[in-house]
């Protein structure tokens, strides 16, 4: 029986680089949430594996060796000890290589689709961990706040309801090129409030803090400056800001209804807009009959994709 997972878009509402360890890879700290847009994975059994790209960013996929679908079910099935045998199909909903973890996703949703349909129970965080600093938070779809390389994962404040806008011009940005270019002082760990009464008063804290990759994207890259100037010139846009490297920027409004309303209204052509509601934790666990996940934990760091970068340039 095919087993359907989501694979939600991961926001960044900030992300500071603290940081930078002895082997190259920068420190963060950044809040993490997830948006209802998001990708599909539907898994099946086969006599071998496989996968299908379709949806309207599938053109921007290659169904080869390294995709992190596929390496992600490699990873499960060794561990495991047994050959990784699924047909896999993903619908891609969201741009890739846009600064919102859609890969990582992708990968996560592979691991929680493939561990039920093989009906294993490996250690997932720290398989998910051998695969990219984003697929740790992925894998547990809720807000997390996010350290060391991006993996280190600890609860994040009570988020009150509200909605957010997603918009990309349609430019992909290279992780590696937009570390090059931060230069600069590092950036110190916050602390934040256990929760937050409403939209605005979290837009508030959240506007003190920033992006330190946002300003080298948008030399990088300048139609990122136009995303966030169109964000910001919306009626009831609290905080626009870049997600990640980007070049997904993201609006927060007081409702999803209001972020609906104004994605709708943004008709670039070329641009992708997406808006609506945070995600909630996953559908509960025990109605898919699959076994509880581990608490959010430091999780082993191993890192081998993900958006935070290696870089030998720029100075810090």
């Amino acid at each position: 029986m095919p087993l359907a997972e989501s694979a939600p878009a991961k926001v960044n509402l900030f992300l500071h680089v603290t940081g930078r360890r002895a082997d190259g890879y920068h420190l963060l700290d950044s809040l993490a949430v997830f948006a209802d847009a998001a990708d599909g994975l539907h898994a099946a059994p086969a006599d071998a594996l496989s996968l299908i790209i379709e949806g309207p960013f599938a053109s921007a996929l290659a169904v080869e060796p390294d995709n992190l679908v596929l390496r992600a079910a490699r990873t499960l099935a060794e561990a495991a000890g047994m050959p990784p045998r699924a047909r896999l199909v993903l619908t891609k909903n969201l741009p890739v290589a846009s600064g919102i973890g859609g890969g990582s996703a992708d990968a996560a949703a592979a691991l929680r689709a493939l561990s039920l349909l093989w009906g294993v129970t490996p250690d997932l965080p720290s398989l998910a961990a051998r695969l990219g600093a984003d697929v740790p938070v992925c894998l547990e779809s809720r807000a997390a706040r996010m350290g060391g390389a991006g993996e280190a994962l600890s609860p994040a404040p009570v988020l009150p309801p509200c909605g957010m806008v997603l918009l990309n011009p349609g430019t992909p940005i290279a992780t590696a090129e937009v570390f090059r270019a931060r230069t600069g002082a590092f950036s110190p760990r916050v602390d934040l409030p256990a929760s937050w009464a409403d939209a605005a008063s979290m837009a508030a804290d959240l506007a003190l803090l920033r992006n330190d990759l946002e300003s080298p994207a948008i030399g990088v890259c300048p139609p990122i400056g136009a995303a966030l100037a169109v964000l910001r010139a919306i009626p009831g846009c609290l905080l626009a800001r870049m997600s990640g490297s980007g070049a997904t920027c993201f609006g927060l409004f007081a409702t999803p209804d209001q972020a609906a309303t104004a994605a709708a209204s943004v008709t670039r052509p070329g641009w992708w807009a997406w808006g609506g509601g945070l995600s909630a934790r996953p559908r509960d666990e025990i109605e898919k009959g699959r076994p509880p996940r581990a608490a959010l934990s430091e999780a082993p760091s191993a890192i081998s994709a993900g958006w935070n970068s290696r870089t030998t340039e720029g100075a810090e």
